[in-house]
């Protein structure tokens, strides 16, 4: 029976690590009495763990699911410093402290998200294709890169704070992505003052300190323009792809430009153009409210930049339930229903998708014993 609660236990996930507690060595002793009464430990990683309570609640269900199995008492107790630097280990795979896991050597796929200047919809876009692509079983991270800007954990309606395990972060996950922002760090509304070195030290740790296990996507939301953080990522994510996102207005479309030349200077290639906010249909009308054309151009003039065709990913048009999804923290990717800006979006997120693991030149993990 002892083996039975066991493997009703790996079907239980740590929600922050998104891993079965079973290969978390968060299973203790477990004692069965002859009327039934199981008596389970789970060791949490942390005190005060605030996935606990679930932790708790999902177990005791998979425990008393068990044949011949009464009832549940599960015990939460804290794992020791031992125990604890057992799990780090694992959880790095081998690797050392303050490792970057997107060197040249990763398999994920990444996509730096930027525009040339604020008020375009970038964040918002980036929330809902996050979100898209992990409802299409894909293991997804969000990095908000936006240190002065940040709005990220806001619409995907993140209140949580990162657990940590000593030195190591474990990101909040929403709608199955798992996320860090600087807004998690600091209270209220609390602007961000910092000089630039302050900037790279911060993009730094969002890399090395935070725990996000193998991704099949990472997106980094950035801020608007071409400074410091734009910079850094460039460096520190030499296989990133960029997407740039603009509006239809001329004026809008050559600033955006400059967001993409920069990925170029830093060695990332350009996956696409997003054009947002291209126009609001009423009525079986649609109206341009911005104009037209401004994404074409973009992507014209980057190809000839680029020396290589750079695709127009989608025109999305205005949307006032996507609008809402982004104001309430409720992302209209989340939700069920039919919008224009939704289908949109979900066949950009098909596209980068569709890109899959390139394992050309990289070396692969493999044992000859």
């Amino acid at each position: 029976m002892q083996e039975a609660i066991l493997e009703a236990l790996s079907k239980v996930i740590d929600p922050e690590l998104r891993i079965p507690l079973t290969e978390l060595d968060m299973i203790g002793a477990i004692s069965i009495t002859p009327a039934g009464i199981a008596d389970v430990e789970i060791k949490l990683t942390i005190t005060g763990c605030p996935a606990a309570r679930r932790i708790e609640s999902e177990s005791k269900q998979a425990v008393e699911s068990v044949a011949g199995v009464s009832s549940a008492n599960i015990r939460l107790t804290v794992m020791t410093p031992a125990e604890r630097d057992a799990l780090k280990a694992k959880l790095r795979g081998g690797k050392p402290l303050k490792h970057n896991p997107f060197d040249k050597d990763t398999l994920t796929n990444i996509f730096l998200i930027g525009s040339g200047k604020g008020g375009v919809g970038k964040s918002t876009i980036t929330a809902n294709l996050a979100v898209c692509l992990a409802a299409q079983g894909l293991r997804v991270g969000l990095i908000d890169a936006d240190i002065y800007g940040f709005s990220i954990p806001g619409q995907l309606g993140i209140k949580d704070k990162p657990t940590r395990v000593d030195e190591l972060i474990l990101p909040p996950v929403a709608f199955g992505v798992k996320v860090i922002s600087i807004g998690m760090f600091i209270e209220g509304n609390t602007p961000v003052a910092w000089r630039g070195p302050m900037l790279h030290r911060a993009i730094e740790q969002f890399l090395s300190d935070v725990f996000w296990a193998d991704l099949d996507i990472l997106l980094v939301d950035l801020p608007p323009g071409t400074g410091d953080i734009a910079i850094t990522l460039g460096q520190l994510l030499p296989t990133a792809k960029t997407i740039v996102v603009t509006t239809p207005q001329i004026s809008a479309s050559e600033v955006a430009e400059r967001s993409g030349a920069v990925g170029l200077q830093t060695g990332q290639a350009i996956f696409g153009v997003i054009e947002n906010m291209s126009y609001l249909e009423t009525g079986g009308t649609r109206i341009e409210l911005f104009g037209s054309g401004g994404g074409e151009l973009v992507a014209k003039h980057l190809s000839e930049l680029s020396g290589t065709a750079v695709p127009l990913l989608g025109q999305i048009p205005m949307s006032i339930p996507l609008r809402e999804g982004s104001d309430t923290g409720n992302p209209l990717l989340g939700q069920v229903g039919n919008d224009l800006a939704a289908e949109a979006i979900e066949q950009i997120a098909q596209t980068i998708a569709g890109v899959g693991r390139n394992l050309a030149g990289r070396r692969l993990p493999l044992s000859t014993s």
